[in-house]
């Protein structure tokens, strides 16, 4: 055996710079996804709806349906 001893763990606070580390981690992470689904899900999906109801005509719409016997009370 080797006449040197070991070094003792650092057990002391050990659970609070874990923590920290994992919080600063989980927190990057977070913002990373967020912004990801802003930019991949949110304004894609704003662009769509904008350009859809740029030329959109309700009444035309309403029309077409009501001719082809879509609605009960409307004739």
């Amino acid at each position: 055996m080797s006449s040197g001893t070991l070094a003792k763990p650092q057990l002391r606070g050990l659970l609070a710079k874990r923590l920290r580390i994992h919080i600063v981690g989980a927190f990057i992470v977070s913002l990373g996804v967020s912004a990801l689904y802003k930019f991949g899900v949110a304004e894609p999906r704003k662009k769509a709806y904008a350009d859809f109801y740029r030329n959109y005509d309700s009444m035309r719409d309403f029309e077409e349906m009501r001719k082809a016997g879509i609605f009960q009370s409307a004739k």
